[in-house]
């Protein structure tokens, strides 16, 4: 063999050999032991607290400090004549139930007579209860701030007094001027007394709820008369007008006292009174078909215990909370299943 044989051979042996000294080279490396990190380069050293220089600005929703009058009952008045929200409802209503009661007092007094006279004075009490009403009303809301629920429910309340005291006052005399003067000031007593204890920012589930105990005393009402006259007690037709009259207020009146214990929520009460009126109407048109006819009480009967139950578990047997499940706590222990505003 030449020289140049071995040189180019012991080439290539070193070149095949590189590789795999490399490899041995970095596995002895990394065998070698390894220092630990440098642990107060890990610790975090307490911070500055954050300073602002400039204060933020307040926020659209901020109640402004006035000392002018601009604030009302805690909130900020709606304008610089009206207090609130339901402020001009309550103006309008008080006005044209003002007008529309001076009109028909003195028309009913009068005969609706068209001869000057009675024109007249329609006329004046037209304006004269227009007037009394906006002055009143204006003045109440301009010292107390007015929401929505009070203007609307005071409404309600107004039909559901003049109601009852025209009901009440015609079992007593068939009086027209007089029964009509009833009406008027049940329905002013009405107004003014929600006004009055409800105050301007009656919460809406307490109107709601007085205002649902006037529906289903009508309701149960008419349910009950009919339960009797069908039983072979008749019921005159001015007994059916009066009762009819007088059971709003009855339902009213007790669903008001039961405010000052009870607190359900409106969708309670909303989803109670759709319960209600579905299930009795439906129990009441599938037990006439079945019995043959409305001329019978069972049918009666039967709607006034399907909506009472209906009612009746609904309000005490319906789990809000279990719309929202995961809101609902984890745990072994087995708390009260739930807790209900009527008990």
């Amino acid at each position: 063999m030449s020289s140049l044989t071995r040189w180019l051979s012991l080439a290539v042996v070193l070149l095949l050999a590189a590789p795999g000294a490399a490899r041995a080279q970095e596995g002895y490396a990394s065998d070698a032991p390894v220092l630990p990190p440098d642990t107060a380069s890990l610790r975090t050293e307490p911070q500055a607290p954050l300073t602002q220089d400039e204060p933020l600005p307040h926020p659209a929703t901020a109640v402004p400090q006035s000392e002018d009058g601009a604030i009302l009952d805690g909130r900020v008045r709606y304008g610089a004549f009206l207090s609130g929200p339901g402020s001009l409802t309550f103006i309008m209503h008080h006005s044209l139930m003002g007008a529309l009661g001076g009109f028909f007092t003195q028309g009913i007094g009068k005969g609706f007579s068209f001869d000057r006279s009675s024109r007249e004075a329609m006329l004046a009490g037209t304006l004269i209860g227009a007037g009394l009403g906006f002055g009143a009303s204006a003045w109440w809301q301009f010292h107390n701030w007015v929401d929505r629920p009070m203007s609307y429910f005071g409404i309600a309340n107004s039909v559901i007094g003049g109601m009852f005291a025209a009901g009440f006052m015609d079992m007593l005399t068939r009086d027209q001027s007089l029964l009509t003067w009833s009406a008027l000031i049940g329905a002013e007593l009405g107004a003014w007394i929600t006004a009055g204890l409800g105050g301007g920012q009656l919460p809406l589930d307490d109107g709601l709820l007085i205002a649902s105990g006037g529906g289903w005393g009508l309701i149960y009402g008419a349910l009950l008369l009919a339960i009797v006259h069908f039983s072979g007690s008749k019921i005159e037709g001015k007994t059916w007008v009066d009762s009819l009259l007088i059971a709003p207020g009855i339902g009213a009146t007790a669903l008001a006292l039961a405010t000052m214990k009870y607190n359900p929520t409106p969708s309670q009460i909303m989803r109670a009174n759709l319960f209600g009126a579905g299930v009795g109407a439906v129990v009441l048109a599938l037990s006439a078909l079945v019995l043959g006819g409305f001329d019978q009480p069972t049918p009666y009967v039967l709607s006034f215990l399907g909506s009472a139950g209906a009612i009746t578990t609904v309000s005490l047997l319906w789990e809000e909370a279990a719309e929202r499940p995961n809101m609902a706590l984890s745990g072994s222990r087995r708390s009260k299943a739930y807790r209900c505003v009527w008990w």
